[in-house]
């Protein structure tokens, strides 16, 4: 089963910007669509961004961070990437990266990929 490993988390003020970056233990060939997940104190795992690993490299987002993120793939490294700029305090959480798992919304308990990584922390300050 493929694994992720996520990093690239830190802490910014508002209106910067960091790049995540979750590498795969296999090829990303292997698998539809990776997404991008976070989860904040007290709030829901919501997914931020959607990525197919196919040719026509279709990304989804919420509306919370259309415009802000953008999220990418390297097929080479197995690398997923997300670029996060204008950071608002309401970014910050845990991000994840998921495999054949897509959301660009809020994700039930019920909900989950087949496995999670250990996540990076991403902290704006306001």
């Amino acid at each position: 089963q493929l694994q992720f490993v996520e990093s690239g988390g830190g802490l910014v003020h508002a209106g910067g910007s960091l790049r995540l970056s979750c590498v795969a233990s296999e090829s990303l060939l292997n698998v539809n669509i990776i997404g991008w997940f976070r989860e904040a104190p007290g709030k829901e795992r919501e997914g931020v961004s959607c990525i197919s690993s196919r040719d026509d490299s279709s990304t989804y987002y919420p509306d919370s961070v259309k415009g802000r993120f953008t999220t990418s793939r390297d097929i080479t490294e197995n690398t997923v990437y997300l670029q996060m700029n204008n950071l608002k305090p309401e970014d910050t959480g845990v991000y994840y990266c998921a495999a054949d798992f897509c959301s660009v919304g809020p994700i039930g308990s019920d909900e989950h990929p087949g496995s999670w990584g250990q996540g990076t922390q991403v902290t704006v300050s306001s």
